[in-house]
């Protein structure tokens, strides 16, 4: 463990972690993986252990610890393999309730932030739509303001967390003529009259419940909305670095699990009379694989230890999110090829990580629209700064 990272604390975090996730969790895996679905339950131990409010205010029921108890949760959470029930988790602690402490004021921290932390409610966030993508500012989900309400419509695809959820934090555009400037964003509730959901039907994230979300007149009470109108976009924009590298720490840490797990498949695996990490082609796979994994970690710990301080690393975060997640697929497909007939049968481990992995790329921002962005920085010059 990197003594520059890490403290004693955070390694006893880690083992405590650990330890809930093969006595709560793993037990269970097998059975969500196959209907689809996490029970509720386990959303309850989570809030009950602390696990949703790592990096939450103390004063809304988090516990207000540094950015490297995150790290921890999300690279455990990569190694009891299901990317799905990985993703449920982190979508609602990191993407729907970062928007609830930046953006909400205290009625909302008080009625949907803090059951949030307690895993009482469970939250998704409603950005990427059936036409747009990645797209952002070209949505075309409206919210037009009614006297005390603003009524919703459109639609949202890919939503983790979208059939199951409480309650939905939704971007739409509350002034379509004025592009991206006219977006504003909102917290709803799944009871609520003109909202139905489609369970998508994936090649990975299987206990994940992806959705796609139709809003028909959707009502939603003008105190609902989260910060000021208008300037939803800029609120996506802030918070898609943590995001990008999410992500990122994700895809390093499923690297890192297939690397340790055909280690140990190799020292035991025999052929024409000696285990396979005896074989010097196979040996010098795995050194270029395990340099691969500690590259991207590396630089991962950096930029979360520069996001830890205040920095704004949008442009570190985008860089690592496109090359870490290309690692991890890289990785783990040579890894399953190290397994040779195995790795394709699924009572091992490497099937399934091999098509979760593949949304790496994809979520969170293409790695097309990511080297656009870059390319943006480096070449044009382009400066995205933080919302003061």
């Amino acid at each position: 463990m990197n003594s520059m990272y890490f403290t004693e604390e955070h390694i006893f975090f880690r083992q405590s972690f650990k330890n809930f996730l093969q006595k709560e969790v793993v037990p269970h895996i097998d059975k969500w993986e196959k209907e689809g679905a996490v029970e509720r339950f386990i959303w309850k131990k989570f809030g009950e252990m602390g696990y949703f409010g790592l990096n939450q205010p103390e004063e809304h029921g988090g516990v207000g610890l540094d950015l490297f108890y995150t790290v921890i949760f999300l690279e455990e959470l990569q190694k009891i393999n299901s990317g799905g029930f990985a993703a449920n988790m982190w979508a609602h602690a990191y993407l729907a309730m970062t928007h609830l402490n930046a953006e909400g004021d205290a009625r909302i921290k008080k009625e949907y932030l803090r059951p949030s932390i307690a895993g009482d409610k469970i939250g998704c966030l409603c950005i990427s739509e059936p036409f747009g993508g990645s797209d952002v500012a070209g949505m075309r989900t409206t919210a037009v303001k009614k006297g005390n309400t603003y009524v919703i419509n459109g639609s949202k695809t890919f939503i983790t967390n979208g059939v199951y959820s409480d309650y939905l934090v939704v971007a739409a555009k509350t002034n379509p003529e004025a592009k991206h400037k006219g977006m504003s964003i909102f917290v709803i509730d799944r009871n609520t009259l003109g909202i139905s959901a489609t369970k998508l039907d994936k090649l990975g994230w299987r206990a994940s419940d992806t959705a796609e979300i139709a809003f028909d007149n959707v009502e939603v009470p003008a105190e609902n909305l989260l910060g000021t109108e208008g300037k939803g976009f800029g609120y996506i924009m802030e918070h898609f670095a943590s995001e990008r590298l999410i992500m990122a720490i994700n895809a390093h840490a499923r690297a890192e699990y297939a690397v340790d797990y055909v280690l140990s498949y190799m020292s035991q695996r025999e052929a024409f009379g000696k285990t396979l990490d005896q074989f010097q082609a196979l040996r010098h796979k795995v050194a270029e694989m395990a340099s691969k994994v500690d590259m991207c970690r590396e630089y991962n710990y950096s930029i979360t230890k520069r996001l830890n301080i205040g920095e704004y690393v949008v442009k570190e975060a985008s860089m690592t999110k496109m090359l870490s997640t290309k690692m991890a697929d890289e990785v783990i497909y040579d890894a399953l090829q190290l397994l040779g007939g195995y790795g394709y049968m699924e009572e091992y481990p490497l099937a399934r990580l091999l098509r979760d992995s593949r949304l790496g790329p994809i979520g969170g921002g293409t790695s097309e629209i990511l080297k656009e962005i870059i390319a943006k920085m480096i070449i044009d010059k382009k400066e995205y700064k933080p919302i003061n």
